[in-house]
């Protein structure tokens, strides 16, 4: 077996040495207190400021540990931050696709629809902000189910009901599907939701390559799918495209 990582030996040092006394120290306190070189003290400490687990206070130059410390727990983004920083991008898939754009995040135990770009047309449409959607039946919810560990145990006690002929009800059905989400990187659905729609969706990644959230678009079976049934490349192609650049803007890797 590989021994530990030295490096992130040294960052936890530094956490916990942050967590002490004041809170506050300079580069070379942290240094001689840990017995580094002084550029090794700062490389680690420029890495965790960037990931977000420490600050710099811009008076005095000194580090202390982060807020979103105490978040870390939730593994999560604040759904209204994500929002944020996706927005630009969504009206921008929007554009491009001609379809609706949903953004879903995990919230309390489900999945919730935290953002809602209207298709681009003068059809009448209803804002879909904060409805909780149905995660073994939607491709937002199949995103999420395949990369948050609680969602996905959440839904193994618990019956798949069936909201047209084709969602997917059988528990082992399910499990086949979220796996070939995570091998693919996308999921869709294809009338399992409301008959007569589609949907494709992929994972929103933050700092580490964490999935924090889920995009996609929605529309007729007859404009996503082809004469078989398959979601069409171009769409997916759409999707995972706005979700790297979403993920390349909170940091993470697509």
């Amino acid at each position: 077996m590989p021994g530990p990582i030295q490096s992130i030996e040294r960052a936890a040092a530094i956490l916990r040495l942050l967590a002490r006394g004041s809170g506050r120290m300079a580069v070379g306190e942290i240094a001689a207190a840990l017995g580094l070189a002084k550029p090794t003290a700062h490389g680690i400490l420029r890495t965790l400021q960037g990931v977000g687990f420490v600050d710099q206070d811009p008076v005095s130059g000194k580090y202390l540990l982060s807020p979103a410390l105490q978040d870390l727990g939730a593994g999560h983004l604040d759904a209204n931050e994500l929002r944020s920083r996706a927005i630009n991008r969504a009206d921008a898939l929007a554009a491009r696709s001609g379809e609706s754009v949903r953004i879903a995040a995990p919230v309390e135990g489900g999945v919730v629809v935290v953002h809602h770009v209207f298709r681009p047309d003068n059809t009448e449409q209803e804002l879909a902000v904060g409805e909780e959607l149905p995660p073994h039946a939607t491709a937002l919810g199949k995103v999420l189910l395949a990369y948050d560990g609680d969602l996905a145990d959440g839904m193994r006690d618990g019956a798949l009901p069936a909201l047209t002929h084709r969602t997917i009800t059988d528990p082992a059905a399910l499990r086949r599907a979220i796996t070939e989400v995570r091998r693919a990187g996308w999921a869709g659905d294809i009338g399992e939701y409301r008959s007569g729609e589609a949907s494709v969706a992929a994972p929103i990644r933050s700092r580490g390559g964490l999935v924090v959230g889920a995009i996609g678009i929605t529309g007729p079976i007859d404009r996503l799918c082809d004469g078989q049934l398959r979601i069409r490349s171009a769409p997916v192609a759409q999707v995972r495209d706005a979700a790297a650049a979403v993920s390349r803007d909170l940091g993470g890797a697509q």
